[in-house]
């Protein structure tokens, strides 16, 4: 005698086989509102990291602004690479900081928990990972040597002394990746997979009803909201991203990728075949987050990409002595 689960199935496509999967824990109602929501970090908890972010961005610039002044760079202290990373390490490390203390209290979990992290994931999978990464990275590279670069672009004014290029080294393989991929698929990429499945079953549940009062039926009573187990996310296995349709997983990776592509756009001059690269290291990024359920397996790939980019920079100028011989 099969038994009906004890939550309720939300009103979608049942190709999008990812909702309904009965896995034996699944047995408390997702009304027990003493569990924490499986619907985080959703799109307002993205939109209030992003807006922090910003702010702490725009109040460093100013702090940089004010050093800069007084420098014997005088009006140019704006374009010190030092004081630009150094600003935006500082915005980095506000931002997670400050996550780590105010997120939980909407999640009524960890930090890292709400994202997903699950480091056990990514040392079990460390090697892969971290070719994967290698391979992307030396791969890209490859690919860019065929593209048309302007002569110059903004990243240029990173690399012109050796002290700002192992500065850039450290900040872009280590602060930089982790603070990206929590802000793209820790936050981004589940946020807007709850929305898109939510949308989806909105706009389903709204067809269904007009199509019935059309033919003069009386109209379907189900509730259009998107249902799942409460707790998903604390059981092994499971995560924020377990529950979300096959198709919002795609959308919230292109959607999330398009961001990230136009996030690095004015960097690299708005060179459109470059940013369109970067557009697809994002979707691989995306794929090993979802695949694994995993953002420390994204970090890892991420990292891995980043040390790609400098090994091979490292190794070309002579341990950063010959910059000169540096080429986009």
């Amino acid at each position: 005698m099969n038994e009906e689960p004890l939550y309720a199935r939300p009103l979608v496509d049942q190709s999008d086989d990812a909702l309904y999967r009965d896995a034996p824990y699944l047995n408390t109602p997702y009304e027990d509102a003493s569990l924490p929501s499986a619907r985080v970090p959703h799109l307002g908890h993205a939109i209030l990291f992003l807006l922090f972010t910003g702010l702490v961005l725009l109040l460093s610039q100013l702090v940089v602004s004010a050093l800069g002044h007084g420098s014997r760079a005088g009006a140019q202290g704006l374009m010190s690479p030092k004081l630009q990373l150094g600003a935006m390490a500082a915005t980095y490390v506000v931002a997670l900081a400050s996550g780590f203390l105010i997120f939980p209290l909407f999640w009524k979990r960890g930090f890292l928990a709400g994202l997903d992290w699950n480091g056990a994931k990514a040392a079990r999978l460390s090697l892969r990972l971290i070719s994967l990464g290698l391979s992307v990275g030396w791969c890209v590279q490859a690919l860019s040597s065929l593209i048309p670069m302007p002569k110059s672009i903004p990243m240029d004014d990173f690399f012109r002394t050796p002290s700002d290029v192992w500065l850039v080294t450290l900040f872009g393989f280590l602060l930089a990746p982790l603070f990206e991929e929590i802000a793209f698929r820790g936050f981004l990429l589940p946020a807007f997979c709850i929305a898109f499945d939510w949308m989806g079953a909105m706009l389903r549940y709204m067809g269904m009803f007009s199509q019935e009062r059309m033919r003069g039926n009386e109209p379907p009573l189900q509730s259009s909201s998107f249902h799942e187990a409460a707790y998903a996310g604390l059981e092994p296995d499971t995560g924020n991203l377990y529950f979300r349709s096959r198709t919002a997983k795609i959308l919230a990776s292109v959607l999330s990728s398009v961001l990230f592509a136009r996030l690095h756009a004015d960097q690299l001059g708005h060179a459109w075949a470059a940013v369109g690269i970067l557009f697809g290291v994002s979707l691989v990024l995306s794929i090993v987050r979802v695949q694994t359920r995993s953002l420390s397996c994204s970090t890892i790939v991420h990292m891995s990409y980043n040390l790609s980019v400098f090994l091979t920079l490292f190794f070309a100028t002579g341990g950063y002595r010959h910059l000169e011989k540096m080429g986009h």
